[in-house]
């Protein structure tokens, strides 16, 4: 019997959208593993602490029994390695999405050559949607419960109450 193959989907997930739960879902039927890997994000000031995005993207993929959920720092590619990855998920919602993506695969393939990258685009109704505009309209008091699951527009609206 053959190893199931293990994905990492690494990203900050700031907020996790339903364009992200569509890309994890469909992984899940694909991969026999697949690694959440919610980035520390040194290089980006967050609207959500690290543990707010882990609780959120744990509750939103309890579901899935062969989907974990993580938290890493550093390099994905000594993440994905350390898991025994053989696979790193990238979504790609546009050709702006693809040009970038395929640099950074370029990279990693280079850095970690056994970890193969794998692009899913999102189903049609989230191809739009990014964690960037979900945040800016929701901190200009627009309504993006049509983007993200319930338990992170719950979050959402209760963030920006108290800011």
């Amino acid at each position: 019997m053959p190893n199931p193959v293990i994905a990492v989907y690494p990203g900050t997930f700031d907020p996790f959208t339903l364009g992200h739960q569509d890309l994890v879902r469909r992984a899940a039927g694909l991969f026999g593993s697949v690694i959440v890997a919610v980035s520390t994000a040194h290089h980006k000031k967050t609207m959500f602490s690290l543990e707010e995005r882990l609780d959120m993207v744990h509750e939103v993929l309890k579901a899935y029994p062969n989907v974990q959920v993580e938290s890493f720092t550093g390099l994905v590619r000594d993440f994905a390695v350390g898991h025994g990855a053989r696979a790193m998920l990238r979504g790609v919602r546009s050709v702006t999405d693809f040009d970038y993506e395929s640099q950074l695969a370029g990279m990693n393939r280079a850095l970690a050559p056994d970890v193969e990258t794998v692009f899913l685009t999102p189903d049609a109704p989230y191809q739009h949607i990014s964690s960037t505009l979900v945040r800016e309209i929701a901190t200009l008091k627009g309504d993006v419960a049509q983007f993200v699951p319930p338990a992170v527009y719950a979050r959402l609206k209760q963030k920006l109450q108290v800011a």
